[in-house]
């Protein structure tokens, strides 16, 4: 563990709270602009994250005055802690790259507040970030300890063959990865995902991640990809030029959003769109691991034409028996019709799961975008869910406070 932060430092940093809350986002904009400078650096990062909407930056605006609210009860970070090692481990973030971080940061405080940077509160700041990041190297030390300890784990960048490509859905697609070095696959927890490195006809290199949509198991890797059309590439091009027999790069599975090995209570699943595919993932492991566990899996996408790998989910609910399934379609096809092709018109509402699930007796994992997860994670909250027993993981950087909002 660091040495603890001084008396004075705590008292500093939370004081500079009101003027990160007001600058947070310039400075972490001015931060990417000093980091990214360095060609190596700037390679780390999924630049899809990076683009005009600066999701980005105001995630990360927001971890550091997250940070800089409570850094006299850190234990209340915990989870965010957790959420970014895990990032790292996929991303193939080491401790050579955290100086580079501090300097960019730094330097952007310097020179957004200006004359308001005094030489204590940069000390201060200097402190407060590298107890952090002793914390987040000795956290991912660890994660990767794990992993290289279990049959079939590594650590850095791995080549995979593309062994099937199986079209789900008009806008899904799911690959199927084998280890290119004929060893066994590191078994993954249900839930994570695997970070790629994709190198693009047009030259771009990318970075993503992609759930993996099928059980744990020691041969192979599933992931269930949408086409993004309006994307910036890493979809497409799995879609469209990705083919059989090509090799894919990824580090291994991270996340901490996953199934645990033995549930205490029952499940409800709840995903939108593409968020099904660590729900499969869930689903395909209950059905083999837990005969007697009760879940609901309850999915909203728009029609029949987006509706991926229904059989097969609807398949295992019926040989396991405790497994329920509902899905709703909020732009039906006109020849969808619910009790045919799916359970109900519209989007799935609280009210709806208080009828039909034991919502307050369940461990409830959701998985969506945005949108989809703010309405359910606030929702899930007043109707009087404890907050540890709502799970979830999403798509795009961790803006957690306006997600828990």
């Amino acid at each position: 563990m660091p040495k603890p932060l001084s008396a004075r430092t705590i008292e500093i940093v939370k004081a500079s709270a009101p003027a990160l809350a007001e600058h947070g986002t310039a400075i972490t904009r001015v931060m990417y602009g000093r980091l990214f400078k360095d060609e190596h650096i700037r390679a780390l990062f999924n630049h899809a994250n990076q683009g005009d909407s600066g999701s980005q930056v105001n995630a990360l605006a927001a971890a550091i005055l997250a940070y800089a609210r409570n850094i006299d009860n850190l234990s209340a970070l915990g989870p965010v802690v957790e959420r970014i090692a895990q990032k790292h481990i996929g991303y193939d973030i080491l401790p050579e790259h955290y100086p580079y971080v501090a300097n960019a940061l730094l330097g952007a405080i310097g020179e957004v507040l200006g004359d308001a940077a005094s030489e204590e509160l940069m000390g201060a700041w200097g402190e407060a970030y590298w107890f952090l990041a002793e914390i987040l190297k000795t956290r991912e030390a660890s994660i990767r300890s794990e992993i290289e300890q279990q049959e079939g784990g590594w650590t850095g960048w791995r080549k995979f063959v593309v062994a099937e490509k199986i079209r789900e859905s008009a806008v899904i697609t799911s690959f199927i990865l084998r280890p290119a070095d004929g060893k066994p696959a590191l078994r993954h927890k249900p839930g994570q995902y695997l970070t790629f490195r994709l190198d693009t006809p047009d030259g771009s290199h990318l970075k993503r991640n992609y759930s993996i949509s099928c059980a744990p198991n020691s041969e192979f890797y599933r992931i269930s990809v949408k086409r993004e059309a309006n994307g910036q590439g890493g979809s497409r091009f799995l879609h469209d030029t990705v083919k059989v027999g090509d090799i894919l790069e990824a580090t291994p599975p991270s996340g901490d959003f996953f199934l645990p090995d033995a549930p205490v209570r029952p499940v409800v699943l709840l995903s939108g769109g593409v968020g099904l595919t660590p729900m499969v993932s869930m689903i395909e492991t209950i059905a083999d691991q837990h005969p007697t566990l009760e879940a609901h899996y309850v999915h909203g996408t728009l029609s029949s034409a987006t509706h991926a790998m229904q059989e097969h989910i609807q398949s295992l609910a019926e040989t396991h028996g405790k497994i329920q399934v509902a899905t709703f379609y909020s732009e039906p096809k006109p020849d969808d019709a619910p009790g045919k092709t799916h359970d109900a018109d519209g989007f799935i509402s609280l009210d709806w799961l208080k009828k039909n699930t034991p919502l307050h007796e369940a461990d409830i994992y959701l998985c969506g975008p945005k949108p989809f997860l703010r309405a359910f994670v606030g929702g899930l909250s007043r109707a009087g869910v404890p907050s540890d027993r709502v799970h979830y993981e999403f798509f795009g950087p961790a803006d957690d406070e306006a997600i828990a909002a």
